[in-house]
């Protein structure tokens, strides 16, 4: 297999579900390619679908519903048992909230169903996408530390242009989790 299409590969796996990027670096690790560009592979390919989640999921759920009693029901009990037992958190939280959700490499955590929760609660896009960003970027750190070994990840980030980027990550979380915390208060 070329180094292209093992590129492909990483950003394919990274983008389906359940796998996401916990799978898809491993994966491009063992094809030898550069840690780095596995990485950045992985990050794309696992925020691919957020954007088509957050934005298509509300009119496909609501055309169900209005067209399927079946759907109405299992649907709209999802919702209000889910928003029952987990909206106080998520209100108290909010992006907080969901960028450890994103960030934790587990099963059932990552970006699609961190866009899936966010969806379902309605954090606005302009809260959800820049954490679930954040998230994806924490959990690639932390499958390629567990995958190639702290060492690499220090060595990774030597880079000053990856280093000031996740800097500046960083403080965007701080400035919109200040946000967030501020119009919740209110």
């Amino acid at each position: 297999m070329g180094n292209l299409q093992q590129e492909a590969l990483v950003f394919f796996l990274s983008a389906l579900p359940i796998g996401e990027l916990r799978a898809g670096i491993p994966i491009g690790l063992s094809f030898d390619l550069k840690p780095w560009l596995v990485y950045c592979l992985a990050v794309l390919g696992n925020l691919a679908p957020v954007l088509p989640i957050l934005f298509f999921m509300e009119p496909v759920s609501r055309w169900l519903m209005e067209h399927s009693q079946f759907f109405d029901r299992v649907l709209g009990g999802l919702f209000e048992k889910t928003r029952v037992k987990h909206g106080e958190r998520i209100e108290r939280y909010g992006a907080i909230a969901l960028i450890a959700f994103v960030a934790i490499p587990s099963p059932g955590t990552g970006a699609w169903t961190g866009s899936l929760v966010a969806w379902l609660f309605g954090i606005k896009h302009r809260y959800a996408i820049p954490a679930i960003v954040v998230g994806v970027l924490i959990a690639g750190v932390i499958v390629i530390s567990i995958s190639t070994g702290a060492l690499t990840v220090f060595r990774f980030l030597e880079n000053p242009i990856i280093s000031i980027g996740l800097l500046a990550l960083l403080g965007l979380m701080v400035i919109l989790f200040k946000r967030y915390r501020n119009r919740n208060n209110q």
